[in-house]
């Protein structure tokens, strides 16, 4: 019933923004805390941004994207989106929407349940 769905993806220039929607139509999405993790090439995959239930609105962001990148819900409680600005190549990678079992909004991965299938983020120099 929970599936997350990212969209929004492409191809950019440095310098450049886009924005990550990540929807999901079950009723339990807007009690949940939601989070966004990239898996660059070669690389592990890592936090970059989470918020918690849509009544409280807490976010948390990893060093390498704080005051680049925001994290929202709208007001339908159905999206979650993350606003990415002033773009690197290094924030190139697959970015992942995650659904947590409960209201949590840390940076830990395996307390995330549902997780979507990402969406390509590339960043040209």
């Amino acid at each position: 019933q929970v599936q997350p769905i990212e969209s929004g993806g492409g191809l950019v220039q440095a310098g450049n923004s886009l924005r990550l929607s990540c929807t999901d139509s079950a009723r339990t999405f807007a009690s949940t805390g939601v989070a966004w993790f990239r898996k660059a090439p070669g690389k592990e995959r890592e936090f970059v941004a989470a918020i918690s239930s849509w009544n409280t609105g807490i976010t948390s962001y990893s060093d390498f994207v704080k005051g680049r990148f925001t994290i929202s819900r709208d007001n339908s409680k159905t999206t979650v989106y993350l606003q990415m600005n002033s773009l690197k190549p290094e924030d190139t990678a697959v970015y992942y929407c995650a659904v947590a079992n409960g209201n949590y909004y840390g940076t830990l991965e395996n307390l995330y349940r549902y997780w979507g299938q990402g969406t390509q983020v590339t960043v040209s120099s």
